[in-house]
């Protein structure tokens, strides 16, 4: 093949191309749709009320209707997300995540033999039961630079319901409020 067939199939390509989108135009400038400038109806989104786990009137967190919302059985099942890397059986060994039999009530960062991220032991708190909800949530967003990959639990009956059952699993479990 010569140039001269190279350079009339790029030509016909390039007038293919200008053509298509020329119609485009000119059809925009026939066919001129004016848009409404208000809309003809609004969707408006249902407003959905979580538990009584949010803050009350006297803004302060209701651990009591919160905790009141699961049960350590349906933790149990919940918690097989969390298996992948824990281990909440006494004795249990650390996995990809730290081991986390008795967990609530101990300090965070606190269990030897496991190399936790420089955000978590900067937080040093107790874990309560607040404390937990507030990581089960979203672990990146409570504690920035938590090398916790999990996405959380956006459903509160399910965080409590974990919660619930981890603090089962201890030989000190939390007083329920």
């Amino acid at each position: 093949m010569n140039g001269f067939e190279i350079n009339k199939i790029i030509a016909a390509v390039i007038f293919t191309v200008l053509v298509v989108f020329g119609i485009g135009k000119i059809t925009d400038l026939l066919f001129e749709v004016e848009k409404p400038k208000v809309a003809a109806y609004k969707v408006e989104a249902p407003v959905v009320k979580t538990a009584n786990a949010e803050k009350s009137s006297s803004g302060s967190f209701n651990l009591k209707d919160f905790l009141a919302l699961g049960s350590a059985e349906h933790g149990q099942k919940v918690f097989k997300k969390c298996s992948a890397c824990h281990v909440v059986a006494k004795g249990g060994k650390n996995k990809i995540g730290p081991a986390l039999y008795g967990v609530l009530g101990r300090q965070s960062a606190s269990i030897d033999g496991y190399k936790y991220s420089k955000a978590l032991v900067a937080h040093s708190k107790i874990w309560s039961y607040e404390e937990m909800n507030g990581y089960l949530i979203k672990p990146q967003a409570h504690i920035k630079g938590t090398k916790m990959a999990f996405a959380g639990l956006k459903s509160e009956k399910d965080r409590a319901s974990v919660i619930l059952y981890m603090n089962s699993m201890s030989d000190n479990p939390l007083p329920n409020p």
